[in-house]
């Protein structure tokens, strides 16, 4: 695996945010291969011992790898650690022996498939835009969009930070007893909060949200707070 930056890294493992790497990395909380870090510092996360307040937080060779795939509740931080006190993932994995944390983010209000791992080059195969992983969601939002709308989300918005790539978008169904419906969204990309943005920019607020899908291996039958480990095929359609 190529370096990275060291805030980046610590970020990739759940620990926390960028911006809190940043400042444990200034209060001189973290040593890479026994040496103090310093801002803009990179590592490799497979090959390099990172440590914060004394603890190794990436795994070494010896340790043997683990892939879970994991339902992450609703109101449920995508991290080991909040400074806010808010439940998260790591609530759910204090059996195990290995150190895990997840793949990537999934926002505190929405729910559903969600990887974790202790495996660094495996991160980095699903979260890196290079890979064009795809990620599928179920959304409810207010209102029906018209077809019209279905294609200005297919082709691609403007948003704050840039242009969407293409997404794949369909219409499953209308609410029963609500002015409100159901839509199948799948991006290559993964922009802060992107489905919720999208729609909104659209005129679509969203209700609920929920990944069921991150390249073809789909959430199943798992429930809220359920995990499983991934099967050999399941990992094949991620690392191939």
């Amino acid at each position: 695996m190529t370096q990275q930056r060291l805030q980046k890294i610590i970020s990739y493992l759940g620990i926390t945010s960028r911006r809190k790497a940043e400042e444990m990395i200034e209060e001189g909380r973290v040593t890479v291969n026994g040496q103090p870090a310093t801002i803009g510092m990179k590592a490799d996360v497979l090959a390099d011992h990172i440590k914060i307040d004394r603890k190794l937080i990436n795994h070494t060779v010896n340790v043997p790898s683990i892939y879970i795939k994991f339902y992450k509740p609703v109101e449920v931080v995508s991290s080991m650690t909040d400074s806010e006190g808010r439940a998260t993932v790591e609530e759910y994995f204090r059996g195990l022996k290995q150190r895990v944390y997840p793949v990537g983010r999934l926002d505190y209000h929405s729910e559903g498939l969600l990887f974790v791992t202790n495996d660094g080059e495996f991160t980095n195969r699903v979260l890196h835009p290079s890979h064009k992983i795809s990620k599928t969601y179920h959304v409810k939002v207010k209102g029906i969009p018209d077809e019209h709308t279905l294609d200005r989300l297919r082709e691609g918005l403007t948003l704050e930070d840039g242009k969407t790539a293409p997404a794949l978008v369909r219409f499953l169904r209308n609410s029963k007893t609500t002015n409100n419906s159901w839509l199948e969204m799948t991006i290559f990309e993964g922009k802060k909060r992107q489905i919720r943005r999208m729609l909104q920019r659209v005129g679509h607020v969203v209700i609920h949200l929920k990944r069921v899908s991150i390249n073809g291996v789909r959430i199943g039958d798992l429930r809220p707070g359920q995990w499983v480990y991934l099967t050999p095929k399941e990992l094949e359609n991620l690392i191939v």
